[in-house]
């Protein structure tokens, strides 16, 4: 039996128990060690019942009804709005954009901001450690438009400092520089607030993803300064199928519309359209209704627990599952020291394929994720083809830590010997 005991302030045999997923047994009839969340969250009871809420009362398309149930699912949407914007620290609603996620909000900037603000020879400056939706939709603004993108590059500890993101930043003159706040295989926690008044200060417009922070740290977007942060809600014990999208308010408002249609429009006829105002501007079609509510309930739940709780505790987590990996022969870790990242681990295994790895460590009841992560070229840049990775948030324990552990010791001791590997073949991994 698992014991959920913790150093830090949470109660988290009490939070687990408002997870219903967390109770169950893997296939393999053991406890589930759930340590894929940087892939996705699970969700507490409170989301699930506030969609289930929405749909069983008061459900109707938003904003365009005049009657009961429309008013009232319009007023729990733009309730949503404002908590979203509360939790950003954002100064207006209308700096607060629902879209399909994290990359739907990526590719909405490339497509609206980059087309109207880019052209040939222009430079985005981006870290090699950026997940495929922090890059493809770049590369796709360099094909419209001409421009190029450029990578700053990780050291031999998987880090990047100050000076090489200065160097690069002289070195290119990028017209935007767009990063993660944090790395889902490297688990690196980048200082963004510096980094954006590093860019600023050489001209270039900032963007954050922040996909990997929002569900860990307190958000300020006031504070950070950038320009545009996008985060996921399905990384913050959220719904899938919603994200959000800020940006300055004086941004958005000269941006053109990305996707047209009802929602977005003040008026329209035979030769033309005028968009409406913000934030309607950029939410074509009938919005995540529900999906929005679920993710203020996810919000709220986060916000009861604390932020600096949650960090605090997955830096314990993260810092016991780092040193207990660098303990085993034959396992290397995957990024920088533990001071250094907050729950994220990726390893690999001499000898062992990533997805034998995950295949093992599910039949003794712990789920991790196998494969490149959607971070091929920083794959590529350290010579490894997949990774395992082990991802913990304020719902995990210490002791699940330790089963762990225990299971990647087990899975080095079974294949050392026979040094089995298999063979090559796409190691094809979402988040």
């Amino acid at each position: 039996m698992i014991v959920t005991t913790s150093p830090t302030n949470l109660d988290v045999a009490k939070i687990r128990e408002d997870f219903p997923i967390l109770g169950i047994r893997s296939a393999s009839d053991r406890p589930l060690v759930y340590f894929d969340n940087a892939a996705s969250t699970q969700r507490p009871t409170s989301v699930i019942e506030a969609m289930s809420r929405c749909y069983r009362e008061y459900y109707s398309n938003v904003h365009r009804g005049i009657h009961t149930l429309s008013e009232a699912s319009t007023q729990a949407y733009e309730n949503a709005r404002a908590t979203v914007a509360s939790f950003m620290n954002a100064s207006s609603t209308n700096e607060v954009i629902f879209a399909a996620g994290t990359t739907a909000a990526i590719n909405t900037v490339s497509r609206s901001w980059g087309d109207q603000n880019l052209s040939q020879g222009d430079v985005i400056l981006l870290l090699i450690s950026e997940h495929h939706a922090n890059i493809v939709p770049w590369h796709q603004l360099a094909e419209r438009v001409g421009c190029r993108v450029e990578f700053i590059s990780v050291d031999e500890e998987f880090l990047i400092d100050d000076e090489a993101v200065a160097s690069a930043l002289r070195m290119h003159q990028p017209k935007l520089f767009a990063f993660g706040a944090a790395s889902n295989t490297l688990g690196t926690e980048y200082p963004v607030k510096r980094w954006t008044r590093m860019a600023h200060d050489a001209g270039a417009t900032v963007l954050i993803d922040a996909a990997q922070a929002a569900p860990h740290w307190k958000m300020d977007v006031q504070d950070w300064d950038a320009d545009f942060i996008v985060f996921s809600g399905h990384k913050v014990c959220g719904p899938t199928g919603i994200g959000v999208l800020w940006g300055r308010e004086s941004l958005l408002d000269s941006m053109p519309p990305f996707l047209g249609g009802g929602g977005m429009i003040q008026t329209v006829t035979t030769d033309g359209f005028t968009a409406h105002a913000l934030p309607e501007k950029f939410e074509a079609g009938t919005p995540p209704i529900v999906e929005a509510i679920g993710l203020e309930a996810a919000i709220d739940y986060l916000t009861d627990v604390g932020m600096d709780n949650i960090h605090a505790h997955e830096r314990l987590l993260g810092t016991r599952a780092d040193a207990g990996l660098r303990e085993i022969n034959g396992v290397r870790v995957i990024g920088p020291t533990a001071e250094h990242k907050g729950g994220i681990n990726s390893f690999v295994i001499d000898g062992v394929h990533a997805h034998d790895v995950s295949q093992f460590l599910d039949g003794q009841g712990v789920a991790v994720r196998a494969g490149h992560h959607c971070t091929m070229p920083l794959h590529h840049a350290i010579g490894v083809t997949a990774t395992s990775r082990a991802s913990c948030y304020f719902y995990n324990t210490v002791e699940e830590v330790d089963v762990f552990l225990q299971a990647v010791s087990d899975v080095r001791d079974r294949f050392a010997k026979t040094g089995r590997r298999r063979r090559s073949r796409s190691s094809r991994s979402n988040s």
